[in-house]
């Protein structure tokens, strides 16, 4: 008995380990032929390879397993989470804006297959079985990244516009937004309704409370840190790869610096964790709260993101 105890904690440590950054570069340099390039080629390969890495890391893909020990884990399943829902934006951006011209334009016949691939339940095991489909969209995209190198096929193109990118980022900001406020709610806050703060004439479907107690359970203090990590580590690569295809926009609207800030601040997030739990202690107590360090870092990129998205907006 003790013996599967013992087996059945390591598996769980070892499939709980988080997988280790991989630089954007390199990994759009092995995969292209001849190491040819092309706008748009770093981006897409960033996006596969993070969702090639939920799939293949230690343990695999584990939000929808239903046997033990990995169905008794619950912060590699956050943290996948997390991966994926930024994946998930990243995906949609490439349908609906990086490889559209004008609003008119035809949808790219492989994003409009990959995307919604993506939108499956992360907890579908059978019927369609999550990682099955998410296979399927890694297919897709693959699809759309070769046919970006290929002059016959004009249909599938990138767009490396400011336009196109703040409108990426804007999403961006609401994701980091929700996960600030999701990781500083940890000590609980009384907060006052500004839903409709700066607009006069503004209405909401329902009354609400004009101020509000808010306080992340205790049980789910782990399981937002690790979305909100799993989300940074994802992004992190995004970003890093945006670098490199809107490398001339970036410099001519002078906002790689602000750029490359968003960037080191989300590099903090994924510093080791060297507490065996996420603690939870309150505000300026004895014990460290590391929900509102990561909160801490996560404000500091999304302030640097609203500041980036200025800079594209101008002329």
């Amino acid at each position: 008995m003790l013996f599967f105890f013992i087996l059945g904690y390591g598996t769980a440590w070892w499939a709980s380990s988080e997988p280790e950054q991989f630089d954007v570069k390199d990994v759009s340099a092995a995969l292209s032929p001849e190491h040819k390039q092309t706008v748009g080629y770093t981006t897409t390969s960033s996006l596969i390879r993070v969702l090639e890495t939920l799939l293949s890391k230690n343990g695999g893909f584990i939000s929808n397993d239903v046997t033990p020990p990995f169905s008794l884990l619950d912060n590699m399943p956050a943290w996948e989470l997390g991966a994926l829902e930024m994946s998930r934006d990243l995906a949609l951006a490439l349908r609906k804006d990086l490889s559209r011209s004008q609003s008119q334009s035809i949808e790219n016949q492989y994003l409009k297959l990959a995307q919604p691939m993506l939108n499956i339940d992360h907890r579908s095991w059978a019927v369609p079985a999550a990682e099955a489909e998410y296979g399927k969209a890694i297919e897709q995209l693959a699809l759309y990244r070769a046919a970006l190198l290929d002059p016959a096929k004009t249909d599938s193109q990138f767009y490396t516009r400011a336009d196109n990118l703040r409108d990426l980022l804007k999403n961006v900001e609401k994701r980091l937004g929700s996960y600030s406020q999701r990781l500083s709610v940890s000590v609980g806050q009384d907060r006052l309704n500004t839903d409709l703060a700066g607009d006069s004439s503004a209405r909401q479907s329902t009354a609400t409370a004009e101020s509000s107690r808010i306080k992340t359970s205790w049980w789910s203090i782990d399981d937002e840190f690790y979305e909100a990590r799993g989300a940074c580590w994802a992004l992190l690569h995004f970003l890093k790869a945006i670098e490199l295809d809107f490398a001339e926009v970036l410099t001519n609207k002078n906002a790689m610096i602000s750029l490359r800030q968003i960037i080191r601040e989300l590099e903090a997030t994924q510093e080791p964790v060297w507490s065996p739990m996420i603690l939870n202690g309150r505000g300026f107590g004895f014990m460290a709260n590391h929900s509102l360090v990561m909160a801490n870092y996560i404000s500091r990129a999304n302030a640097a993101l609203l500041d980036l998205t200025e800079l594209l907006a101008q002329g």
